[in-house]
């Protein structure tokens, strides 16, 4: 199933999208996509709706340094555990909505990647379990002030600007992470190229970790990791990231 938030002529609302692409149904769900959803009856075209970012995260947590090559173009080794950081859910946007690099950064730099939703409340998942506890899997880009990044020692404030975390485009709920294609382009030119069969630590071993150190949420948001290829963008650019069988995530890039 493909679940998404669309802005509908009624409003906003859950729907599972049905359909062959370019003829998508976008089918109300009743409440929220967690569980078994139901349905309220109403439907709209896809087209006829504007896409929004999928999942309203209580909170987005991130893997640092989740591919060997990655490790290696930003100067260290690759770790032994998942480092883990957060960003917060007002970074969110959705699929169209303008990445915006504020003023104190002279570097801002696309990452591509897998990112998981959780379906329930859950702690201290084993990694063989972890499928249990997820509602399915997204689009992300970590976006990161990487100057700012070098200058704080740590990541807080170089990835949680607004809009630094795009998601989209839906989430699919029966989907295998464990060999799938991880790509990003700037204006249409292949800059990261990777697949998830190469992360050192699997989707089951992330949940595992961060389930032992909090306490997971419905709608929470785990980005995997990003490939090497990371760079730089500039206002007037487009990225887009794509995860083979889920879809694509276009947005463009302004200055504040």
């Amino acid at each position: 199933m493909k679940l998404g938030r669309v802005a509908s002529p009624d409003g906003v609302a859950f729907v599972a999208i049905e359909g062959p692409e370019g003829q998508e149904t976008a089918r109300e769900i009743a409440e929220h996509p967690f569980g078994d959803p139901t349905f309220t009856g109403r439907e709209w075209k896809l087209a006829d709706t504007r896409v929004l970012a999928p999942i309203l995260a209580t909170k987005i947590i991130a893997i640092g340094k989740n591919y060997a090559a990655h490790a290696a173009e930003m100067g260290g080794e690759a770790p032994a555990d998942p480092v883990i950081f957060a960003k917060p859910n007002t970074s969110i946007v959705g699929p169209g909505v303008p990445i915006v690099r504020p003023p104190s950064s002279e570097r801002v730099d696309y990452e591509g990647e897998l990112a998981v939703v959780i379906g329930r409340p859950c702690k201290d998942v084993p990694a063989a379990k972890a499928k249990d506890v997820i509602l399915g899997y997204t689009v992300a880009n970590d976006v990161t002030a990487r100057d700012q990044q070098a200058h704080d020692g740590q990541w807080t404030r170089a990835k949680g600007y607004d809009t630094f975390c795009p998601l989209g485009p839906w989430i699919v709920t029966d989907f295998d992470s464990t060999d799938v294609a991880v790509t990003t382009e700037l204006d249409g030119v292949r800059k990261q190229s990777s697949r998830t069969s190469l992360m050192l630590h699997s989707v089951g071993d992330i949940i595992e970790w961060v389930s032992r150190v909090m306490t997971l949420l419905p709608g929470d948001v785990i980005l995997t990791g990003t490939p090497e290829g990371v760079g730089p963008m500039v206002a007037g650019q487009s990225v887009s990231v794509s995860v083979e069988g889920i879809g694509t995530l276009v947005n463009p890039v302004i200055d504040k």
